[in-house]
């Protein structure tokens, strides 16, 4: 059997503990802006684009395109990060996870997955759609 590689678990904030929380319950949360309408990745209080507080959590699709990635072969266990674009617009820095490394590509489609941390707090990643 492969093996696989430990995630750490992440160290939630007072301002990211809802998104966590969706996470264990299998749900990607991103903010969005009431004041201009614009997404944001990573989670946070003010809106990077009008610096607005008039922020909610919204449900992601769990869709996504691959923008960029690189793949790591001098761990443990090799893995792949790669900055994956979302279906509602912002690109967030995630593994890619349960494909061949080497079949990776920019622009790939690639859907959500959860992988649990050390702790067990599930992580979201991607896999190829």
């Amino acid at each position: 059997m492969a093996k696989e590689r430990l995630i750490v678990s992440p160290t939630p904030f007072p301002e990211t503990t809802p998104y966590w929380e969706a996470a264990a319950r299998g749900k990607l949360l991103l903010k969005q802006c009431n004041a201009c309408g614009e997404y944001h990745f990573y989670p946070r209080v003010l809106c990077p684009f009008c610096f607005s507080d008039k922020t909610e959590w919204r449900e992601a699709a769990g869709m996504g395109v691959v923008y960029s990635f690189s793949v790591t072969r001098r761990a443990e266990v090799p893995y792949a990060i790669a900055y994956v674009t979302l279906a509602e617009g912002p690109t967030m820095l995630s593994n890619i996870v349960d494909c061949d490394l080497d079949a990776i590509r920019i622009g790939q489609t690639v859907t959500l997955v959860f992988k649990p941390s050390e702790n067990s707090q599930p992580v979201p990643m991607f896999t190829p759609a």
